[in-house]
């Protein structure tokens, strides 16, 4: 994590009592000593991840700003560096931390589903499918690869699409199906518009 960075180089300015501020901070930090973090409301979790960017100066206006602009947390981290740098304040440091943070939640999620068999709990498997899908941008095709005993070989993205369209190849699939020894295979797809009618172009490519 890059520190020691002031706001004012992002056109952020410093507080206005920089001893208020660093009260602030102190006073934040304790609550989630005494409370823990899942007692925190979304922009004062990502305003302490933000201390770790910005030295000193108030971030709070900034984390609000992210929340404001992208929706939740988790679009927050999911959103990419460009699209993150055009909320006010937030420099290139900052959205690369940030999206460090997605990209650790994105391979915790696969560490903790790979330990196990994953037919044998579908609610690791959404949470999973979730967390790799959710604030993905574009339609994408994802393809689990499982052994025999229902354990992940692998996770792969097979192809990406447009915002609502991506094209699904089985030859492609059942290829790496077989390079990698696997016996099953769970199939991932997402709508990142909402819209969950299918597209007009019903006939798979082959």
């Amino acid at each position: 994590m890059v520190s020691g960075r002031s706001l004012k180089a992002t056109g952020v300015a410093d507080a206005a009592a920089p001893s208020h501020a660093l009260g602030h901070r102190e006073r934040l930090r304790d609550r989630a000593k005494a409370g823990g973090l899942a007692a925190l409301p979304d922009y004062e979790l990502l305003e302490l991840y933000l201390f770790r960017t910005y030295a000193r100066g108030d971030v709070k206006p900034m984390a609000k700003a992210l929340l404001a602009r992208f929706g939740s947390l988790g679009a927050v981290i999911g959103a990419g560096i460009e699209a993150l740098k055009t909320v006010p304040g937030v420099g290139e440091n900052a959205a690369v931390d940030l999206t460090l943070l997605h990209e650790a939640t994105l391979r915790a999620g696969r560490d903790k589903i790979a330990k196990r068999p994953v037919i044998s709990s579908w609610t690791a498997l959404l949470g999973y499918v979730r967390v790799a899908l959710a604030n993905e941008p574009r339609e994408q095709f994802r393809v689990l690869f499982l052994d025999k005993k229902n354990q992940l070989i692998a996770d792969e993205v097979m192809n990406h699409g447009t915002v609502d369209h991506a094209p699904v190849y089985p030859r492609e699939v059942m290829r790496r199906a077989l390079e990698l020894s696997s016996s099953n295979i769970i199939l991932l797809h997402n709508h990142p518009t909402g819209s969950f009618s299918p597209m007009d172009n019903h006939a798979l490519p082959h």
